[in-house]
């Protein structure tokens, strides 16, 4: 499905209200600890496709377990298949998912004595895990690899006899997404630490019966933060959100206040607004803890006609897509002067953006959406619409609401 996006001009939105699906990152947590727990029970979860993957991957009983495009599927479940003891899978995944590496977390987990072996490549899915009971409890990871593998081994650690101490080596990325999984951890009372690069969590055979409450997803709420920094004049009330919330892209409020986007909180709902008149300038971000909002950012930055230098980004190569790469090519066809390195992107100041440019977007839901806000400028395609069910189904019915123009081609 492609859809044709525009706007009318000048684009104003006057205090409209959306609610946004729950967090995928909170909820997929939540689904690997109530399959470990299944005492508790859970409110507002994601209805994208990654968490009913996740969801059915845990409540069946297949031998071949098949997580599509989900990468946060693929690390969690590995992590839950090889301690649960006495059960035997093969994980796989799409194509690409075949070529998204595990082997950092498959030798991990190999430390701790399990036994994981790769039924076609050496180093990618799909791999067999023969679940087992285990007793070791210290193990060694690189700092600055995906904080979904350290993550995974957190998640299941309580249910280990003898808990775990993981040890990072080097500098830590997404400290924000190891400090979700952390809070969660302890709000069901599990004990952990967090000190220098290493982190403990303690053993515990059973929680209290608890409803946990997934706040909404703050990777969507990015897209609104740049429809209303591009335009003419808008007020949005997103729920259900925190001012201090365990989402690492909650930096979104102070990112785009430098882009001119207002954030108040009030009862659990978030009001993003234009400040009229705002003076914008080139900006310098350092997204390390937020990868996933760099290509809406630089969407952003085009539409706004200003140039921006983001660095940290070398986490994007094993995406969906190699997002660095694909950015690159979509915002050249729009007309854009960018280069990327293989952990950053540099766009240059430009005026002009290219009309009824197609889009790509690589089996990746956050090229569909960090594009579409760009429709306020100039009419633009969208190849492979639908593949934003991946994180929020919703999302075009969202834009019409918005008084987006949206036709299928």
């Amino acid at each position: 499905m492609n859809l044709k996006l525009s706007t009318n001009s000048p684009f104003t939105i006057d205090d409209s209200q959306l609610n946004i699906t729950g967090s995928k990152s909170e909820t997929n947590r939540l689904l690997l600890l109530k399959a470990l727990f299944p005492n508790i029970t859970l409110a507002n979860t994601s209805n994208s496709d990654d968490s009913e993957v996740m969801q059915k991957a845990l409540v069946g009983n297949d031998e071949i377990v098949d997580i599509h495009h989900a990468g946060t599927a693929m690390r969690f479940l590995t992590a839950y298949f090889a301690v649960n003891e006495g059960r035997e899978v093969v994980m796989t995944g799409s194509s690409r998912m075949q070529e998204r590496p595990i082997k950092i977390l498959v030798d991990t987990l190999r430390q701790l004595g399990v036994e994981i072996s790769y039924e076609k490549e050496e180093g990618y899915p799909p791999i067999r895990i023969k679940g087992k009971k285990v007793t070791a409890s210290k193990v060694t990871l690189a700092a600055n690899v995906s904080s979904q593998y350290i993550s995974a081994l957190l998640l299941v650690a309580s249910k280990l006899e003898n808990g775990l101490e993981l040890t990072l080596e080097g500098e830590i990325t997404s400290i924000p997404y190891i400090k979700m999984t952390l809070a969660l951890l302890n709000d069901l009372d599990i004990k952990t630490s967090f000190e220098g690069n290493v982190i403990k969590v303690y053993p515990k055979e059973t929680v209290e019966t608890k409803e946990m409450v997934v706040e909404s997803d703050w990777s969507s709420a990015s897209y609104f933060f740049s429809l209303v920094a591009l335009a003419d004049a808008a007020k949005i009330t997103l729920s259900s959100y925190k001012e201090n919330s365990l989402q690492g892209d909650s930096e979104l409020v102070s990112l785009y206040e430098k882009m001119g986007v207002k954030t108040t909180f009030q009862n659990n709902k978030m009001t993003l607004e234009k400040v009229a008149g705002f003076n914008y300038q080139d900006v310098n971000f350092e997204l390390n803890n937020t990868p996933d909002i760099a290509q809406t950012i630089v969407v952003t930055c085009l539409g706004l006609g200003i140039g921006c230098h983001l660095t940290g980004l070398h986490t994007l190569k094993i995406k969906e897509t190699d997002r660095l790469e694909a950015l690159k090519t979509e915002l050249t066809k729009l007309g854009a002067n960018i280069s990327v390195t293989n952990d950053s992107l540099t766009l240059l100041k430009s005026d002009t953006i290219n009309h009824d440019v197609k889009i790509g977007t690589y089996n990746d839901h956050r090229m569909a959406m960090a594009f579409a806000p760009l429709a306020i400028k100039v009419p633009i395609i969208i190849e492979d619409a639908g593949v934003v069910s991946k994180s929020y189904p919703d999302f075009w019915d969202d834009l019409k609401a918005l008084n987006f123009q949206i036709s299928e081609l």
